[in-house]
């Protein structure tokens, strides 16, 4: 488990370096790609498998991979049915209609991933688009409407894989409508936009140092957390994302502890959708989208027959006040020798990156930054 874990982070941090090059804002969903690239590389062989493996930092064999993925996934499934949060992960292969698949694949499938592979007839090119964004827009509540843009598939498609993220969390401690204000953010050192900036002081799990505040607002149910990487400087964003790496996280999030903190942090809500097939390249995944070299033998028994067409990845995700009052209590008996020191501040008035990380195992199941928060679309 923590193998996995910790592959997938470092694909995560991989992932985001390679896409924050971009301008803006940025969010995806690292746990949902490297689950459905886990399904495609099954079936994967010879020097794609190689490729794939590297690429997505897969350290452990066919035969461990795939029990550690549907570990992970029992988890998750476990924290959506307790019901404080929704979670809502949605990925499938779509291939030629009457294209034949290995029994063991699908089995493997079946028995690791509960995703079935569902036959689109790509000749009719509109009507496997609409079959295939109507499956996402209903896994997704409707957040994700068009996952595949118009003029994408064609009669030469064989295989889309498609991946979708729907997350909505409760807070633990939750705002008060009344004391979020609109306020100045800072995009650039002489750029600001009006935001509404929700307040509230509690005590959270937080560090700081001389460049950075970490800041950790956990979700009803304590089972996933939010947590805020928050560079001192307006400008330091660049220089954070630089040092962006496991064992950086890993610090960060270790030296967490106990505190009143005054928590200023902007509404926002983003939706970000990302063709990955030059990205995925760049990060020497090649053989996989090349059809005279991809092997996926392990799916149909042909060396060079089925290729990845395109990775296609949407993410939705709404940071607001609201949230279900949580009812507990707690007793907390403590001695001290001198006076407390005064609340930590938080303004989360700059730009920022956050993560959201199922707490258990610590899989990072989100990553994103926040630029601007008015802007809810990348």
């Amino acid at each position: 488990m923590e193998t996995i874990v910790q592959g997938n982070t470092e694909f995560a941090l991989d992932l985001y370096q390679k896409l924050r090059t971009v301008g803006g804002n940025l969010f995806f969903s690292p746990y949902s790609i490297s689950t459905a690239l886990a399904m495609a590389y099954a079936g994967a062989r010879g020097n794609t498998e190689v490729q794939m493996a590297q690429a997505l930092h897969f350290t452990l064999d066919q035969e461990q991979l795939h029990p550690a993925f549907a570990l992970l996934e029992a988890k998750l499934s476990d924290i959506s049915e307790k019901g404080h949060v929704q979670l809502q992960v949605a990925n499938r292969l779509w291939p030629q209609v009457s294209y034949p698949f290995l029994e063991e694949f699908l089995a493997l499938t079946k028995e690791y991933y509960g995703v079935l592979i569902t036959p689109v007839d790509y000749g009719k090119p509109k009507a496997a688009r609409e079959t295939i964004n109507a499956w996402v827009e209903e896994k997704t509540q409707g957040k994700i409407r068009e996952l595949i843009p118009s003029g994408v598939l064609d009669r030469l498609t064989r295989l889309v894989l498609t991946n979708a993220i729907y997350f909505k969390g409760n807070w633990a401690h939750q705002f008060d409508k009344t004391l979020t204000e609109n306020a100045p953010f800072l995009v650039t050192p002489t750029e600001t936009v009006e935001v509404p900036m929700m307040a509230q002081k509690s005590e959270f799990r937080y560090t700081e140092n001389d460049t950075l505040q970490i800041l950790e607002l956990p979700y009803m149910g304590n089972d996933l957390s939010l947590i805020v990487l928050l560079p001192r400087k307006v400008d330091g964003l660049r220089e954070l994302e630089g040092k962006l790496t496991v064992e950086m996280l890993r610090e960060c999030t270790s030296g967490l502890w106990r505190r009143e903190v005054l928590v200023f942090l902007p509404r926002f809500r983003l939706g970000c959708g990302y063709k990955l097939r030059k990205t995925l390249n760049a990060m020497g995944m090649t053989d996989a989208f090349d059809e005279s070299k991809a092997n996926f033998s392990g799916m149909d028994g042909k060396v060079h027959w089925l290729y990845i067409f395109n990775v296609f990845h949407n993410a939705f995700i709404d940071v607001n006040e609201e949230g279900a009052e949580a009812a507990a209590a707690t007793a907390a008996v403590m001695k001290v020798m001198s006076m407390p020191p005064p609340p930590a501040t938080f303004r989360a008035d700059h730009p920022f990156i956050f993560l959201i990380r199922e707490n258990n195992t610590g899989s990072l199941l989100f990553l994103g930054r926040v630029v601007n928060p008015m802007q809810e679309t990348a």
